[in-house]
C-alpha cells in the first residue's frame, strides 16, 4: 500500500483521497502517523469539486468511528468542527449542492435540506431549531390541502377559500401569525386541535397536518445535529490496532450462544438525551422510522458490548403500539458514532428485524455489529426466531440487489421461506464453491429475494420453520374478508359484534377496564373471533389470554411480548389463522 508524503513530493488532490481511503483500513504499526500525516495537506488543500470534498467528509467520518489512535480522532474532530466553512465556499463559488442532498451523502454541515416531514418530526424539529426552520413555498402547491384545513385556525378564510381563486395564502397567514414564526404558529394551531380520546387526538392532528403535505426547509450551518458533527464522547474509546473483523469471520450461531448481554435501564437525562439523538440522525439522512419519531423515552435500554460499541433499544409509548404486534428500535454508537438503526416488530417467538447501516460505515465491521444486535434484540424480546422482510434482501430494492445482500444474511446462517428458493440457494452455493469467480445473476438474486428469510436460535440445521408463512397482513386481510362478507364492509359492527361474542366466550367483566384496555380488547376480539373454539379453552387459558390483552397497554411492551410467548394455544390459533 503506497502513501504519499507530502514533504517530499507534490500530489494530486485524487491520489490524496485514494491513500486516505485506503489508510482508513490499515491498523499495522504506524498507521496513526501515516493518516495525520495525509490529513496535514487535505487540511490545507481547497476542495472546490463537490464529489471530492464528500469523499474527504466520508473518509474522516469512518476514521472517526474506527479510529487508530487517540491523535488521529483529535485530527479528525478538528478538521470535521470546520468542515461547515469548505461547504460554505463551494457554495459561494457556485458549485453543484446536490451533490449533498442524496439518501447517502445529505447530512453535511452547511448545507440546506428539505423534506414533507410528518406532524411529531415538523413539530420537534421547530423546537430543536426554531431560526433555520421555514416553509418552502416556492416548492408548494397543494392549495386544495390548505383549502380544507387552514379554516379552522384563520378566522372568515372560507370567505376566500369557498369561492375565490387566487387566494394569497401568506397573506391571510401573516395577518393571522403575528410575530410568531410562519411553521411555529401553523404547528401551535394543530397542538389545540382536539377531537375525541387523546389516542384519537394525537392520531388526528397528526393525519390533519400530513394532509397539507407543507415542504420544510432547515439550515444545518455548523449545527451539532448535521451528520458531520453528530458523535458523543464515549466513556472509552476503542482504538483498532489489527484488521477489522470481516462477515467470513462472523458465525451467528457462535454469537446468539454467548451469555446475553447486559441491558441496562438508563437514567431519564440520558434516555431522552437518546431520543433527541436518534430524531436527529434520522432527520439528516432522510429517513423517517415508526419508533424513532414515537420512541417511548421511558423504555430506552443500553447494552455495552465489545470495541467500542454501544446499543439503544426503545418500544412505543401505549397510545402508539401496534393493535397486536409489539415493536423495538434502536441504533449502534461505534465510539460514540451513530453508525446504523435497528428495528423489530414481534410477536410470541417471532420478531422481524430491519437492519440498516449507513453507507459511510459499511465496510466496518457490519456483520459482527448486526450479530450482536441480534444477541440483544433476542435477550430484550426473548424471541428464538429472526426473520428478515424481502425488502432487506432486494424486493423493490435496487441497492440490495447491487450490494448482494441477500449472501450476506446467507453466510450467516439464514435460510429461505420458501422451499424451492431454499433448494434455488442451495445451487447457488454449489456453483459458487466450484467457481470462486462465479457471480449470482442479478436475476437470481431478484428470485431469491421474493420470500422471507430466518435464522432459529434453537437450531442449526437449515430447515423448515412454523412461522415462515406466518404474516400479520393475511390474519388482518381475513379479518377484513369476514367484515365485508358478514357485516357488509361496516368496521364499527365487525368490532362491535366481535367484542360482544369474545366477551361472551371469555365471561369477561370490562366494567372496570381502562379505555387503553378497552382498545387493545377491540384489535384482538377481531382476530379471537375467528376461533371456533374460544369458549372452550380452559379457565386458565381465558385468564392469562385476558392478561396478555389488558397487559399490551400497560407500561412493558416487552411484558406484553413474553406473556404471548407462554401461551401456546393462542400461539397455535395465531399460526392457524396466517393461512392464506
Amino acid at each position: 500500500m503506497r502513501y504519499t508524503d507530502s514533504t517530499l513530493m507534490p500530489a494530486t488532490l485524487d491520489v490524496l483521497l485514494g491513500d486516505l481511503e485506503a489508510a482508513r483500513n490499515d491498523f499495522s504499526s504506524g498507521a496513526s502517523q501515516r493518516i495525520k500525516k495525509l490529513l496535514q495537506p487535505l487540511a490545507s488543500q481547497e476542495l472546490s469539486e463537490p464529489k471530492a470534498l464528500l469523499r474527504f467528509h466520508e473518509a474522516l467520518l469512518f476514521l472517526r468511528a474506527f479510529p487508530q489512535s487517540a491523535s488521529v480522532v483529535t485530527a479528525v474532530e478538528r478538521l470535521l468542527d470546520t468542515f461547515h466553512k469548505r461547504i460554505e465556499e463551494l457554495r459561494a463559488s457556485g458549485g453543484d449542492m446536490s451533490v449533498f442532498d442524496d439518501f447517502d451523502t445529505s447530512g453535511i454541515a452547511g448545507t440546506t435540506m428539505q423534506d414533507v416531514l410528518n406532524f411529531e418530526v415538523a413539530r420537534w424539529l421547530v423546537r430543536r431549531i426554531p431560526d433555520n426552520v421555514e416553509i418552502a413555498w416556492d416548492d408548494y402547491e397543494e392549495e386544495r390541502a390548505m383549502g380544507s384545513t387552514w379554516p379552522r385556525f384563520v378566522p372568515l378564510l372560507r370567505e376566500d377559500s369557498e369561492v375565490e381563486a387566487d387566494i394569497p395564502w401568506r397573506r391571510w397567514l401573516e395577518a393571522a401569525r403575528g410575530r410568531e414564526k410562519e411553521l411555529a404558529w401553523l404547528i401551535r394551531q394543530f397542538e389545540r386541535w382536539s377531537a375525541g380520546t387523546q389516542t384519537d387526538i394525537e392520531r388526528g392532528r397528526a393525519e390533519l397536518y400530513d394532509s397539507l403535505r407543507l415542504p420544510v426547509r432547515w439550515r444545518l450551518e455548523n449545527l451539532k445535529l448535521s451528520r458531520t458533527r453528530n458523535w458523543r464522547r464515549p466513556r472509552k474509546f476503542f482504538f483498532h490496532d489489527g484488521p477489522l473483523i470481516r462477515r467470513k469471520e462472523v458465525s451467528l450461531a457462535v454469537e446468539l450462544s454467548r451469555p446475553a448481554p447486559r441491558l441496562a435501564r438508563v437514567p431519564r437525562i440520558e434516555a431522552e438525551a437518546t431520543m433527541r439523538l436518534i430524531r436527529e440522525v434520522m432527520l439528516v439522512r432522510y429517513r423517517e422510522l415508526y419508533g424513532t419519531t414515537l420512541g417511548d423515552s421511558a423504555s430506552v435500554v443500553r447494552a455495552r458490548l465489545d470495541r467500542g460499541v454501544e446499543m439503544y433499544f426503545w418500544n412505543l409509548p401505549p397510545s402508539r403500539r401496534l393493535p397486536l404486534r409489539a415493536y423495538v428500535a434502536g441504533f449502534t454508537l461505534k465510539n460514540g458514532v451513530p453508525v446504523n438503526y435497528i428495528e423489530a416488530i414481534g410477536l410470541c417467538e417471532w420478531i422481524e428485524v430491519g437492519f440498516n447501516t449507513f453507507y459511510t460505515y459499511r465496510h466496518g465491521e457490519t456483520a459482527w455489529i448486526y450479530a450482536q444486535a441480534l444477541r440483544c434484540l433476542c435477550a430484550l424480546t426473548g424471541a428464538t426466531t429472526i426473520s428478515v422482510y424481502p425488502y432487506q434482501i432486494g424486493q423493490d430494492n435496487d441497492e440490495a440487489l447491487d450490494s448482494g445482500a441477500f449472501w450476506f444474511y446467507r453466510k450467516l446462517g439464514f435460510r429461505s421461506g420458501k422451499l424451492e428458493l431454499e433448494k434455488l440457494a442451495r445451487e447457488e452455493e454449489k456453483k459458487i464453491t466450484a467457481n470462486p469467480a462465479y457471480r449470482t445473476p442479478r436475476r437470481v438474486l431478484k428470485r431469491l429475494a421474493d420470500a422471507h428469510i430466518f435464522f432459529e436460535t434453537t437450531s442449526t440445521e437449515m430447515q423448515r420453520g412454523p412461522w415462515d408463512t406466518f404474516s400479520m397482513r393475511n390474519i388482518g386481510i381475513r379479518v377484513n374478508r369476514s367484515m365485508a362478507r358478514g357485516f357488509d364492509g361496516n368496521a364499527d359492527r365487525v368490532r362491535e359484534v366481535s367484542i360482544r361474542k369474545v366477551a361472551k366466550a371469555m365471561q369477561l367483566d370490562i366494567a372496570r377496564w381502562t379505555g387503553a384496555e378497552f382498545h387493545s380488547l377491540e384489535n384482538w376480539s377481531l382476530v379471537l373471533a375467528l376461533i371456533p373454539d374460544l369458549s372452550k379453552w380452559t379457565p386458565n387459558e381465558k385468564r392469562e389470554l385476558v392478561e396478555i390483552i389488558r397487559s399490551q397497554s400497560g407500561r412493558n411492551e416487552m411484558w406484553y411480548l413474553r406473556l404471548t410467548q407462554r401461551h401456546a394455544r393462542l400461539r397455535d390459533w395465531l399460526l392457524r389463522l396466517r393461512s392464506r
